[in-house]
């Protein structure tokens, strides 16, 4: 059977524009035309925007799924079991997390008193100061680091419990919109990618859409990134990512 692009948006929750542009990046290029010119997809094109979307909830960018996929030596077995063992490692990940804020909440609840291996192991091996040094060698050289530096030295204890009560009514508000089945690319998710942009411009430095896409894919690339909105919302770093993207596309 041959698809239209409405009816293989529909069946996939993706939009129309998301399919135009896997066609003309060579992610997805439909197997045939209508005489008109009007895409038609076949079942294989199914498949392969299936594997996509596997991906993409994974946390990969595009251009790395297209490498994957592309990979002479890769069958469908084979794309299966690594998605297979991808997601069995978050879970677990997730799981741990789960289980390290229950056994705090009970120790609360009774009165015990946790060690403080107990009390941080729900952060797992990440050091916030060890990627502080991290991003001054990545970063230190550039004017927005420079900006962010030169911010935070500034704020108050107030300023700070701002920021943070700004970045988490956000996170309510895109976890809604994700739970509410929006698509990434959508206006919604755009207005939301747009003001999570502004949002560092307003308490951090000047950040450009180009530095935002470099962001945005950095939140995937970096488990360390991923790791944090995926404790926010399974599937969010992907999500954020391509809704960044796409804002940045509507205003180029």
């Amino acid at each position: 059977m041959a698809y239209t692009v409405g009816q293989v948006a529909r069946a996939a929750r993706v939009t129309v524009r998301t399919l135009h542009h896997y066609d003309e990046i060579g992610l997805l290029r439909p197997s045939g035309r209508t005489s008109a010119g009007y895409r038609r997809y076949d079942e294989a094109d199914l498949d392969r925007l299936q594997l996509i979307r596997y991906y993409r909830e994974l946390g990969f960018p595009l251009e790395e799924i297209a490498e994957i996929l592309d990979d002479p030596d890769a069958d469908p077995v084979a794309h299966l079991r690594r998605q297979h063992e991808l997601l069995s490692g978050r879970i677990g990940k997730l799981q741990e997390m789960v289980t390290a804020i229950e056994h705090a909440m009970e120790a609360r609840k009774l009165g015990i008193q946790l060690t403080p291996e107990e009390r941080f192991e729900v952060f797992g091996n990440f050091d916030p100061d060890e990627h502080a040094e991290e991003a001054e060698q990545r970063w230190g050289g550039t004017e927005a680091y420079r900006q962010s530096q030169e911010r935070a030295g500034r704020y108050s204890k107030e300023d700070l419990l701002r920021n943070k009560a700004e970045n988490e009514d956000w996170g309510r508000r895109f976890v809604a919109l994700m739970d509410s089945g929006a698509p990434a690319d959508g206006p919604e998710a755009m207005a939301l990618a747009e003001e999570h942009r502004q949002l560092i411009t307003k308490w951090w430095y000047d950040c450009s859409y180009e530095i935002h896409t470099g962001l945005a894919d950095m939140y995937v690339a970096d488990p360390r990134f991923t790791a944090h909105y995926e404790t926010l919302r399974p599937g969010m770093a992907a999500y954020l990512n391509e809704a960044i993207h796409a804002n940045a596309i509507s205003r180029s």
